[in-house]
């Protein structure tokens, strides 16, 4: 274990972080890299404190006689939200494009919305592409942390997040904090509309989705799955998507194994094999 015995608050064995894994895996099909001990350590020893317990058994106790109040706690801590504004800029430029040649309703799924940076700014993307924000563009924008879906909900973030976007972008779609608020940014009321958040969690057996979405956002998710979980997952997708649709991927994500599911068009941008509908 990375994480040192002697500054440890609590008791943390290996097999406490096997126990943890093995729970967030049956949760979520999430696979917590051997790396990630340290990680596990830190976010989980504020819940232990936060319910005054003394040890990681204890916790995993209370975890599994306390299933309905603490799993969403448990999972909350454990996954990870990185994310930012245009991340992936490419993908972006290819989205208006893609928006502004077909001028007609579509449906866009984020399927790992984190804080809403991600949906917020294909909202964005869909409004310059229709030149309005009463566009026929509908964003569901979905996670498995009920925590950070309320912090995009509210649409609320530190003005330093969005220092690199242009001038534009800032007047549009923003708006600027005063007193209280200085330092901090609101996103335009008519931009929020726009997003619908929900609760989502991919294991689950059944989505409550359209079976005809025409862009799928689900970028550096599928990294966090093992391979049987992965193709799982994106053959249930699949089966979601309209004709014609687009699935981004992440940076980091490779489906050169799944060509029976998705086909590359261009960089992480893929269609759907519409064999499996």
């Amino acid at each position: 274990m990375s994480t040192s015995a002697a500054t440890k608050e609590f008791s943390y064995s290996p097999a406490d972080f096997q126990a943890v894994r093995k729970k967030l895996k049956l949760l979520t099909g999430i696979n917590l890299a051997d790396s990630k001990d340290s990680m596990v350590y830190s976010r989980l020893a504020r819940r232990i404190r936060t319910l005054r317990l003394s040890s990681f058994l204890q916790y995993l106790n209370y975890l599994d006689s306390n299933t309905n109040s603490e799993q969403e706690e448990f999972v909350n801590a454990l996954t990870t939200n990185l994310t930012s504004f245009f991340r992936e800029s490419h993908h972006f430029v290819a989205l208006e494009e893609h928006l502004r040649k077909n001028q007609k309703p579509t449906t866009i799924w984020c399927a790992a919305s984190s804080t809403g940076e991600e949906p917020y700014s294909i909202a964005m993307s869909a409004v310059n592409a229709f030149g309005g924000f009463n566009c026929p563009v509908k964003i569901i924008a979905s996670d498995i942390d009920s925590n950070v879906l309320q912090t995009a909900s509210n649409g609320i973030y530190r003005a330093d997040q969005i220092k690199d976007l242009s001038i534009a972008l800032k007047q549009r779609f923003f708006h600027r904090g005063k007193g209280n608020q200085d330092g901090k940014i609101k996103i335009v009321p008519e931009l929020r509309k726009m997003v619908k958040f929900q609760k989502l969690n991919l294991m689950d057996d059944a989505w409550s989705l359209s079976n005809n979405i025409d862009i799928v956002f689900c970028r550096n998710v599928m990294i966090y799955f093992d391979k049987s979980t992965q193709v799982a997952i994106l053959e249930k997708i699949v089966k979601h998507m309209a004709p014609d649709s687009l699935y981004f991927a992440g940076h980091s994500e490779n489906f050169a194994n799944v060509s029976d599911i998705l086909s590359p068009l261009g960089k992480t941008i893929y269609k759907p094999n519409r064999a499996l509908k």
